[in-house]
């Protein structure tokens, strides 16, 4: 009898430990990330304060105000064809860079290095440096057309290219990136299985596609994970090369929230824009982790 007592003290000691060990942490997540969300949906039931006026209850004002914007709308769509355009292109490019520094190739850690380069640039500066690229008449775009014959043509300023410029620099910032996690990954796997297909006769495609392929799933999932976040979530470039133009052909979900909150003053909305941005973005995330977690992992 005594020495339950003494276990459940104990339990209640390391219980009590755990928690503080805990506290710090989680004051830190509360107050700067679940608080400022469960702010930011109250705020997005109010009116944006003006002045001296005080914001007052609208209800769903904010939401129907959103579903009749057509510049939230035209976002929307741009940022669905962004995510479709960067998601499976920088995941592919990071797949075969990997493969391919995997290998014993001469000068390998050249290679991976001119690979990683563009992730450790800050995105501002990548954009600056596809900026020159783009630049009508004397960018090195326009230099290499022109050597073919080509005219010459504004690539930022057309609203039917500007989206997929945007996209380009964004697959060359990502690609790399993700490249660290594959080769990682690639490094891990046993070399006898490699030296059982070469055995078997298996080529190299039949290698990949029925023994790396199936071990690099959980590795996928969480560079899908990333992949996605990264495609509603980056703006920086589209603040260098077009800030949203021409007429809104690169506005993505994030750089029009910014206008709206920081440009046009408009917070009630802007918090509207933002709690469909964080609920659409958890569904996803939720989605990947519990639906497709259990089909990735090969046994």
């Amino acid at each position: 009898m005594r020495a339950s007592s003494s276990s459940i003290a104990g339990s209640g000691q390391r219980s009590i430990h755990a928690w503080l060990l805990l506290l710090p942490a989680l004051v830190l997540l509360v107050t700067f990330t679940h608080w400022p969300a469960v702010a930011t949906l109250i705020d997005s039931f109010y009116s944006t304060p003006k002045g001296v006026r005080a914001a007052v209850w609208v209800g769903l004002e904010n939401y129907e105000v959103m579903a009749d914007d057509p510049v939230f709308w035209q976002a929307v769509r741009n940022n669905l064809w962004f995510a479709a355009a960067t998601i499976p292109a920088s995941i592919g490019l990071a797949l075969l860079m990997a493969l391919w520094v995997n290998e014993r190739i001469a000068g390998r850690m050249w290679v991976r290095m001119a690979y990683f380069t563009p992730t450790v640039l800050p995105m501002i500066a990548v954009a600056n440096i596809w900026l020159f690229f783009y630049t009508p008449q004397y960018g090195l775009l326009e230099q290499v057309t022109g050597a073919l014959g080509l005219p010459s043509h504004n690539w930022l300023g057309d609203p039917r290219t500007a989206l997929a410029c945007v996209t380009l620099v964004a697959v060359w910032k990502e690609a790399g990136f993700f490249m660290i996690f594959y080769l990682a990954a690639l490094q891990t796997l046993n070399p006898s299985l490699k030296e059982a297909a070469a055995i078997e006769g298996a080529s190299r495609w039949y290698f990949f596609r029925r023994v790396q392929w199936p071990l690099l799933m959980p590795t996928t999932l969480f560079v899908l994970v990333n992949a996605v976040v990264n495609a509603f979530r980056l703006v920086d470039h589209v603040f260098i090369l077009t800030r949203g133009g021409p007429d809104n052909a690169t506005s993505l979900l994030l750089y029009h929230l910014y206008e709206v909150g920081f440009k046009f003053w408009d917070t009630a909305y802007a918090a509207a824009i933002t709690v469909v941005l964080v609920v659409v973005l958890a569904s996803v995330a939720l989605f990947q982790f519990f639906v497709l977690d259990k089909k990735v992992h090969y046994k």
